[in-house]
């Protein structure tokens, strides 16, 4: 082990051996500190410029490759080494699904404890670019009138990439309501609210795409700007401080506000949850969100109750719902326990994982079957960490939702041990 002082600015050669969960390569630095070097994969001999140095680890920027690893590839964007959008382009899909079932692995050992976990299948995304119905930019204004709108730069969230016609993930009806938009917002985008700071995200709906405004003051006409961009069929604006609002432009129809972003890729996931379900009998959707695992299994003939704490997202779940799927508007951890006895819990909690009176609730009850999809390998880990006292995993599969990013979704399948209580 060295004993050289390595600080800020200092180059050095490093091998990378893994990945880390923010798809990061990791290496080590001749003194032993662990380095994340983000546009890298294991296999890759680099020389890197240590940006932050802590006493136990570091992160860098990649100055040259000297060996690269096998099967890296030219990226698909002329902005992927300065934007923070993607991690692994630089990588093929395969390889990429690979790494992200190892990510997996990883944490199901190191964090719940579990053993003997295979690498488990990952379902590609049918499209690997052009897939996200939804995108959020940011805008700021600067000084002399300047205008910078895009995603944030690599290893800087504080600076704003200005992004045109550069990025590949966005659905074609996205990615033309955003030039449209840059086009039709005129000089110093004087048609968006006033202030420095803008939020917009853009959803795909029927006829083209939905604009959401953030920030700015709250007396802002929006139909100046819908004249201005005939991509959008609505705009709606979230000033600062203030609650959601529309402004009388366009009408929600076919906005979908509740789909998963990958619209194809989400529909494999769905149809593996509910095959993974069973024969029919009483099953509790908890975190249900718009309800499309309980509404598919209340047409295959399962009764159903959903649970989900945001009233839209539940009224979404409950309008036109087909007979048989109910839904209760409240948090998981109060209304579990009185929906409870039931065949099958699924569970699709947020990226923090179960709270814990969740997991508590589920060890007492046992519901026959589990299903936990989770957006998250570390939460996903700990909670199984706990479950798998009472329960068997029966099996593991994950989608790639995300491709060109670290993100990975899981979907455990757990069925109750016999003659455990």
């Amino acid at each position: 082990m060295s004993t050289a002082v390595v600080a800020p600015g200092t180059v050095e050669e490093v091998e990378i051996h893994g990945i880390s969960s923010q798809g990061a390569g990791v290496g080590r630095l001749p003194d032993g500190r662990t380095v994340f070097v983000a546009r890298t994969a294991p296999g890759d001999r680099v020389r890197v410029r240590l940006d932050r140095v802590r006493p136990k680890w570091a992160t860098a920027s990649v100055v040259e490759v000297l060996v690269p690893a096998e099967g890296r590839r030219a990226p698909l964007c002329a902005r992927y080494h300065e934007c923070g959008g993607c991690a692994l382009q630089h990588l093929p899909e395969e390889a990429q699904r690979n790494l992200k079932a190892g990510l997996v692995v990883e944490a199901l050992s190191r964090i719940g404890g579990l053993e003997r976990i295979e690498p488990p299948d990952v379902v590609g995304s049918p499209a690997q670019t052009a897939y996200r119905s939804r995108m959020s930019y940011t805008l700021r204004r600067l000084a002399g009138g300047r205008v910078v709108a895009g995603l944030h730069a690599l290893g800087r969230p504080a600076h704003v990439i200005d992004i045109r016609d550069e990025c590949v993930l966005p659905e074609p009806s996205v990615a033309a309501a955003w030039a449209g938009l840059r086009r039709g917002w005129g000089p110093g985008a004087r048609l968006l609210p006033s202030g420095g700071h803008l939020r917009l995200t853009l959803r795909a709906a029927e006829g083209g795409a939905s604009l959401l405004v953030e920030g700015g003051t709250p007396d802002w006409d929006a139909a100046a700007l819908s004249a201005a961009v005939p991509e959008l069929v609505v705009v709606r604006h979230r000033p600062s401080g203030a609650d959601d609002q529309d402004t009388p432009s366009g009408s929600d129809r076919g906005v979908g506000a509740f789909e998963q972003v990958n619209r194809a890729a989400a529909e494999l996931l769905r149809a593996h949850v509910v095959a993974s379900a069973g024969e029919g009998g009483l099953a509790v959707d908890a975190y249900c969100g718009s309800g499309p695992y309980g509404r598919a299994l209340a047409e295959a003939g399962w009764r159903v109750l959903g649970i989900e704490h945001d009233p839209e997202a539940a009224g979404a779940a409950a309008m036109d719902a087909p007979p048989g799927f109910t839904v209760r508007t409240g948090a998981v951890e109060d209304l579990l326990a009185n929906a409870l006895p039931a065949d099958l819990v699924i569970v699709n909690p947020p990226r923090a994982g179960l709270d814990a009176r969740v997991v508590t609730i589920i060890l007492k009850e046992r519901p026959g079957r589990l299903v936990y999809v989770s957006c998250d390998p570390a939460t996903l880990a700990r909670d199984l960490g706990r479950l798998t006292e009472a329960y068997t995993i029966t099996s593991i599969r994950c989608f790639d939702l995300f491709p060109q990013t670290a993100h990975v979704e899981t979907v455990v399948v757990m069925d109750a041990a016999q003659g455990i209580r």
